[in-house]
């Protein structure tokens, strides 16, 4: 009996290592709101930190927003601002013994960038496809970026290997700092060079600006942004923040014997953050004196 007992006791401690050794397929790191996921059904509700996400997801960017993801093998998808990007084929399998990460990134506007990170332990595989509504990019490990607009698709590879088809035309992109356009209307052009700094504004596209007012990992300041006496009232303004792409929350505080509603949003790098953050949202949706707090 106390054999059998152990033996349950190992498969559950083993069973439990497992899954916490399984990484979500892609995950919410950073928000520069305004933001969105769209689910299969037609759901819409606010980008949120650490927000898991799902095949048939969509992620969408307002102006000036951006969106950061990261892959269950560590690496980081970056969406600029106005993007739509549709997700599918997540998955963590096991082929020959290798672990292989699986994606289909399907960025039907803005600028986007796919980067391995070189600091994370992955020693397995990655089969990642973005296609930029007309060219579709194989990715095994590299530094990626790209964008899709209404008169052409860029594809820029920053540093290692692609796989480039367009229509019955394939090739292969190697060389850092090369670049492929290929117009809305015509042939594609010659692939060419790219000078530094025309990747630098690239770049600019797809990062999270500094005191923007963007969600962080480990972010411990959080904006107040309304308080009110009943939930009903609390939650008018929730449901209005979300519906516009902004991570709301609603905190019940009860103090002597009488509960509030304050709604707020968390996970702001800093009290510089959390106060133009505010500052943006001031005078709109019922939001009159915001307040920036740890």
């Amino acid at each position: 009996m106390k054999i059998k007992t152990l033996f349950a006791i190992l498969l559950m401690l083993a069973a439990g290592c497992a899954a916490a050794a399984t990484r979500p397929n892609i995950v919410v790191e950073g928000v520069q709101m305004p933001a969105w996921v769209e689910h299969a059904n037609g759901a819409r509700d606010a980008l949120s930190l650490d927000m898991k996400l799902t095949n048939k997801d969509r992620v969408i960017t307002g102006p000036g927003a951006r969106a950061l993801l990261r892959l269950a093998d560590g690496s980081l998808v970056k969406l600029g601002e106005n993007g739509i990007m549709a997700l599918d084929d997540l998955g963590q399998k096991k082929i020959k013994l290798k672990d292989v990460v699986t994606a289909s990134l399907d960025v039907l506007s803005g600028a986007f960038r796919f980067t391995t990170q070189a600091l994370t332990k992955f020693r397995g595989e990655r089969d990642v496809k973005v296609r930029l509504v007309t060219i579709t990019v194989g990715i095994r490990g590299t530094d990626l970026w790209g964008k899709s607009d209404k008169t052409r698709d860029i594809a820029c590879l920053i540093e290692g290997k692609v796989a480039v088809t367009r229509g019955p035309e394939a090739f292969t992109m190697d060389q850092p700092m090369s670049f492929y356009v290929a117009p809305k209307d015509k042939p594609g052009d010659p692939v060419g060079s790219v000078s530094k700094e025309q990747l630098d504004k690239w770049a600019q596209e797809t990062e999270i600006a500094a005191g923007a007012g963007a969600l962080r990992k480990g972010g411990k300041w959080r904006v107040y942004l309304a308080e009110a006496g009943d939930q009903d009232s609390a939650l008018k303004i929730y449901d209005q923040l979300r519906n516009a792409g902004y991570a709301a929350e609603i905190r019940p505080v009860k103090k002597e014997d009488v509960t509030t509603y304050r709604v707020r949003i968390s996970h702001l790098a800093s009290k510089q953050e959390a106060e133009t953050l505010g500052g943006k949202l001031k005078g709109q949706m019922g939001i009159t004196e915001p307040k920036a707090s740890k």
